[in-house]
């Protein structure tokens, strides 16, 4: 009896096994249902993704381009550990994808050998978990929320350079996410099991620099310990290294590390022999490094070498369209952390989200949401719930208010405010802001205010 496709097709989305193809890009070109109905996704959504954004902790992008089959590997998906085979596929001679099969997917029976599992490597995960955090990377693309153009692009640029050993120099604003698409990209690169090393080039004092990034030989100065220290550059051997901050970097430093990235070798204080060192380099900073070029602060030369691939992350004023969707995703996050039913903001709070500047970006927009959540009482969140650090910025209201209004509002926020620190003492309040108390008791009555107290 011949098979159609049609037949095949069901046989294979009703196999066992789930099942997955991707293309040597990585991208997503056949998965079976049973792995879309556990994964909570619609075929038509996943396919042409990457790999990554639908699989967790999937390395079928590496092995469709290494070639290089991976067999019963353990595999962490939705909080259990799956049994995943990884195979190249080849035509001619030519590697064009790989096909990934998962199995024990039945909860029951995997919960029996989950068990098994997790009781003989509870040392092992706790050894795992510590070297994760300490030299591993931490987040991937899946960690970059957005929705806007721009940072679509970032993204896919990501996927195009994160597979060779080019160096990279990530820019933007403090608190625009540049560490999290630094360990994107070593997450995608075939070092993506091997050390991801941070090195914050502003926080280390000058003359510790030196030996944090190169190590140091027992004796080699007053205080140094026994057996000596290797530096961050022979711990990111076979990984990745990420200088943060590297505009901060003195000038003495940056002809060392000229050197280093020269001769692929380091020599560590007190030691008069070359270590061998492979490693990628990623750099950040939010420093106009051209400008320092020209007023003698940075290397030329060592600006070359790290700028083979330039990042330029937009701040988020420059992404409107983000707010909201960032908002929204960090209520959620937030709220649920916190154990708080909060579910949505007041259209008004909205619109002074729009407004405003945000020179802190996306770590100061998390840090007014996580505020808000934490001083409201109700399920929405309004204008008296948010920080007076962005309330007390008038600029965030022009556009929207008339000045009438917005004095309106500020002296309604100013009596709020005068009532809370005094109790709620309307005679004490009026004193304080060098008002009568008929004054207080209209003012009060103007805004609204008995029922808040």
């Amino acid at each position: 009896m011949l098979l159609t496709n049609e037949i095949l097709e069901t046989i294979i989305d009703c196999a066992y096994e789930w099942i997955v193809v991707v293309d040597t890009d990585g991208q997503i070109v056949y998965i079976n249902q049973n792995y879309c109905q556990f994964l909570e996704i619609e075929k038509g959504d996943a396919l042409g993704r990457h790999v990554t954004e639908v699989i967790e902790n999937s390395r079928m992008h590496i092995v469709a381009r290494t070639g290089k089959e991976e067999i019963a590997d353990l595999q962490y998906i939705k909080g259990n550990y799956m049994i995943a085979n990884r195979i190249p596929l080849f035509s001619n001679g030519r590697l064009f994808g790989a096909l990934g099969t998962v199995i024990f997917r039945d909860t029951k029976e995997w919960n029996r050998m989950n068990s098994h599992i997790k009781s003989l490597l509870p040392r092992l995960q706790t050894y795992l978990q510590d070297w994760n955090e300490s030299s591993g990377a931490k987040y991937t693309l899946q960690d970059i929320k957005s929705v806007s153009a721009a940072m679509r692009e970032l993204k896919q640029k990501v996927k195009s350079v994160a597979s060779g050993d080019i160096s990279v120099l990530i820019r933007g604003e403090s608190g625009t996410g540049k560490e999290l698409f630094a360990h994107s990209i070593h997450s995608l690169s075939p070092r993506s099991h091997q050390p991801f090393i941070k090195v914050n080039c502003g926080a280390i004092p000058e003359h510790l620099l030196e030996s944090e990034l190169f190590g140091y030989e027992e004796g080699a100065f007053t205080g140094a310990k026994k057996g000596g220290k290797k530096g961050k550059f022979v711990l990111a051997h076979g990984g990745t290294i990420f200088l943060d901050e590297i505009g901060d970097m003195p000038l003495n430093m940056q002809v060392k590390l000229l050197r280093v990235l020269q001769e692929k070798e380091v020599e560590s204080v007190g030691s008069l022999k070359p270590i061998p060192v492979d490693v990628r380099v990623i750099a950040a900073t939010n420093r106009p490094l051209e400008k320092m070029i020209e007023e003698k602060r940075f290397r030329e030369d060592l600006f070359y070498r790290i700028h083979v691939v330039p990042f330029k992350i937009p701040p988020l004023r420059e992404r409107p369209e983000d707010i909201p969707y960032l908002t929204d995703y960090f209520l959620e996050k937030i709220s649920r952390r916190a154990g708080k039913r909060v579910t949505t903001f007041d259209e008004e709070v909205r619109r002074v989200f729009d407004r405003y500047h945000w020179p802190g970006n996306l770590r100061e927009l998390e840090n007014v949401v996580e505020a808000a959540v934490h001083l409201t009482d109700g399920e929405r969140i309004t204008l008296s719930s948010l920080p007076e650090s962005l309330m007390g910025d008038p600029k965030v209201l022009i556009g929207q208010l008339s000045l009438k209004e917005i004095l309106e509002e500020t002296e309604k926020r100013i009596l709020e405010r005068t009532l809370e620190q005094f109790h709620h003492d309307k005679l004490e309040a009026a004193k304080a802001l060098g008002i009568s108390k008929s004054s207080m008791y209209e003012k009060i009555k103007k805004y609204r205010l008995e029922g808040n107290f």
